[in-house]
């Protein structure tokens, strides 16, 4: 049974979302670090079960006006040698990216508001994707966009960016949102234009969102429990020598 997982924030507004709802319903400890409120890293990734990271409006390579970016790319590429289950989320993602030496740069096209996202032959088969429709409708909002590292799986396509999600080992990268609530949206829109339309759209589909993210949420978990029992079967392996 995963028991612990690790949170990583960027800014106060990208949190875990639903995300962070469904990781507490499963009475897992979670662990927080918010860089906004000058929090560090932990030393090991391989002391969790599973690591998120959230969205953010910087740039991956933006650490020289964010330390803390260079500082979590060498993180997370400790965590995928480790084995360590990882999803990452808009900036999330193109940081599992980054880490996986592939590129990240400026999309062709900006994406922002209720998007169509397909899930690819690749993506039907892997286990995050079980359970969820080939076709489904997410919020996007990103300027950035990642390609899909050497050696890694192509999960999910869109129209205007097409990288939107890749396996690299035991590295989830989505490059939407799936995770979002009203209030969060409430909070990234306010006084802006096309708020309205955008809550319309979240109305619309809300249900189906929530339930579809939960189900990525709980093919995560099993995974990242896959892992945890098999490393517990290798070490007792070890120790019975």
């Amino acid at each position: 049974m995963v028991e612990n997982a690790l949170i990583i924030t960027h800014v106060e507004s990208e949190g875990p979302g639903t995300l962070g709802d469904f990781l507490s319903s499963q009475d897992i400890d979670i662990t927080k670090v918010n860089f906004s409120q000058g929090e560090v890293l932990p030393k090991d990734p391989l002391e969790y079960d599973a690591i998120i990271t959230m969205g953010g409006p910087m740039s991956v390579h933006d650490g020289d006006r964010y330390p803390f970016l260079d500082e979590e790319i060498g993180f997370l590429r400790k965590a995928i040698e480790g084995n360590v289950p990882l999803l990452g989320i808009c900036l999330g993602a193109q940081l599992i990216a980054q880490a996986c030496n592939a590129w990240v740069g400026k999309a062709d096209k900006k994406e922002l508001g209720w998007k169509k996202v397909f899930i690819t032959e690749e993506g039907k088969r892997d286990l995050l994707f079980q359970g969820i429709p080939g076709v489904i409708r997410v919020f996007q909002w990103h300027e950035d966009a990642f390609a899909i590292p050497d050696g890694a799986s192509f999960l999910a396509a869109g129209w205007d960016c097409e990288n939107q999600a890749f396996r690299y080992r035991n590295a989830f990268g989505l490059q939407f949102h799936i995770e979002v609530t009203r209030e969060m949206l409430l909070q990234w829109f306010e006084g802006r234009p096309g708020l309205d339309e955008i809550l319309e759209g979240y109305e619309e589909i809300e249900v189906d969102l929530i339930n579809r993210a939960r189900i990525l949420y709980s093919n995560f978990l099993w995974l990242s429990d896959i892992r945890k029992r098999a490393w517990t079967g290798h070490e007792k392996r070890g120790q019975s020598g």
